[in-house]
């Protein structure tokens, strides 16, 4: 998570207070470019059919006063990491108000929980029916790594993907989580 988290900083430095993303605005870009490799995780289930979307629409979790409430980032693939964030922001907003619209959390394809800002190191999601899987991210926390036999503080954020057997099964769902892996740890390729 190093990587990432100085690449959001140094992103930061260079925009407005108001404009600045979260950790959680790349997690979703990163989120989306793994799901176009990897089709059968953004499909749902419709009775016995399984149905691929064309398009990458993800859910976030965001607390509201009676709980959560999903709201979407439609095309968040095509979408740059400070569209997604204005994005973000604008429908927490309306989320938290109680202001939302049906077209801010209907549609979508693939959803991810975030509990890291409440200092939940790791967690296992419930899918949202109809979808195929839902990503869980716990918090971004520095602690001891090996690397090169040698020991050195680095950041670590633990993610659990529950994925529907029906639609996928479990090597599809390891493959997905390296491919999201390598966009957390290569992040200047979300900027792209």
């Amino acid at each position: 998570m190093g990587r990432l988290l100085d690449v959001r900083r140094q992103f930061n430095e260079l925009q407005h207070e108001d404009g600045q993303a979260s950790l959680n605005d790349f997690l979703v870009k990163a989120t989306a470019l793994s799901l176009r490799e990897f089709p059968a995780l953004n499909a749902s289930l419709d009775g016995d059919s399984i149905v691929r979307h064309g398009s990458i629409h993800i859910g976030v979790a965001v607390a509201v006063e009676d709980g959560l409430l999903t709201i979407v980032v439609r095309s968040a693939d095509e979408k740059t990491i400070d569209e997604i964030a204005r994005e973000m922001r604008i429908l927490a907003l309306r989320a938290r108000e109680g202001k939302v619209r049906p077209d801010d959390i209907e549609g979508s394809t693939f959803t991810i929980s975030n509990l890291g800002m409440f200092g939940v190191d790791e967690f296992s999601a419930i899918i949202n029916p109809p979808e195929a899987a839902i990503l869980a991210v716990g918090a971004a926390k520095e602690e001891p790594i090996a690397e090169d036999g040698q020991v050195r503080a680095g950041w670590r954020m633990r993610v659990t993907l529950s994925a529907d057997h029906r639609v996928t099964d479990g090597a599809e769902a390891a493959r997905w989580l390296q491919v999201f892996r390598r966009h957390v740890e290569q992040p200047l390729g979300l900027l792209l």
